[in-house]
């Protein structure tokens, strides 16, 4: 699927290898916003979102991010279409512990037989064998997290998933977590303007675990016209949400980003951010904003 006539963009972002034998091109794809308004039903364009992942695909991203909740289910359903049979280099990650009631509701829901009958109804939408990243959407206080990842761990025996992830968790979490299962990953909301997960984000780059941040492209007022994002931006001919993606690779050898977009446009701007290379002092001057 990848273009022979031009060179994949996304993989001047770099390589991190997830659970230590997967490698991916660090500038990923969010396939959360290829469903409809509240991430809830189809999209409003179907043959624009297949074009999308299509199009992700050929500028170099091997790192796709869904959930069985993005729809709920619609995400996945696409990304089958759109792809299968997956490129050999290619890792589709899925979730589950997110119930859907409608749009923009979104309640835990972390039992045991919730989890497996969710990751086997992946297998099946996805088309696939195995699933390479499966993560734990949210940790649901109601339910022992033993029991939660002990699923996974069961699943993972059997085949069915080769590495777990988690979702929204603190240090403590993680170390509790790790306790049950080996953690490949965890996707914490962080961005330039949002660096709650600072301390989540150095631990796990120091035990070499995947940091994925949703919402990459958060970066509120620094974005705007007069902000510190824009100055730099116009420097390297960028926009300020190139250069929020550029510093967020610039963070951290261990994160992913997830850029996620409905339209062909807006995807390839986010791609190009992959060959934005902020100086020390770039990078110094924009965290000192923050």
């Amino acid at each position: 699927m990848t273009s022979t006539t031009e060179q994949p963009i996304a993989a001047a972002s770099g390589t991190f290898a997830i659970g230590g034998d997967i490698p991916v091109h660090r500038l990923g794809f969010g396939a959360m916003r290829l469903t409809g308004e509240g991430i809830w039903g189809p999209p409003k364009d179907h043959d624009e979102a297949i074009r999308v992942l299509r199009r992700a695909v050929e500028l170099g991203i091997t790192f796709i991010d869904t959930a069985n909740s993005y729809g709920p289910y619609v995400s996945e359903e696409l990304i089958r279409e759109a792809l299968h049979p997956y490129p050999e280099n290619v890792l589709v990650a899925t979730k589950a512990g997110l119930l859907r009631t409608g749009p923009n509701v979104w309640p835990v829901h972390g039992h045991p037989d919730y989890l497996r009958q969710e990751a086997e109804m992946s297998l099946r939408r996805l088309g696939l064998e195995r699933i390479d990243l499966f993560q734990l959407h949210r940790i649901d206080p109601e339910v022992p997290l033993a029991d939660q990842l002990g699923v996974l761990v069961d699943l993972q025996n059997e085949g069915k998933i080769k590495h777990i992830g988690l979702s929204e968790v603190t240090v403590d979490e993680l170390r509790e977590a790790q306790r049950y299962a080996t953690i490949v990953s965890v996707q914490n909301r962080y961005n330039a303007g949002y660096t709650d997960a600072e301390a989540l984000l150095d631990h796990v780059t120091e035990q070499n675990i995947a940091f994925i941040p949703w919402a990459p492209l958060g970066s509120g007022p620094l974005a705007q016209t007069d902000g510190p994002l824009q100055k730099i931006a116009a420097d390297h001919g960028a926009t300020p949400s190139q250069l929020a993606l550029a510093w967020l690779l610039k963070r951290s050898p261990a994160m992913l980003p997830i850029p996620g977009t409905s339209s062909v446009k807006h995807l390839e701007e986010n791609t190009a951010a992959a060959g934005i290379e902020l100086t020390d002092a770039e990078f110094t001057a924009l965290a000192s904003s923050f």
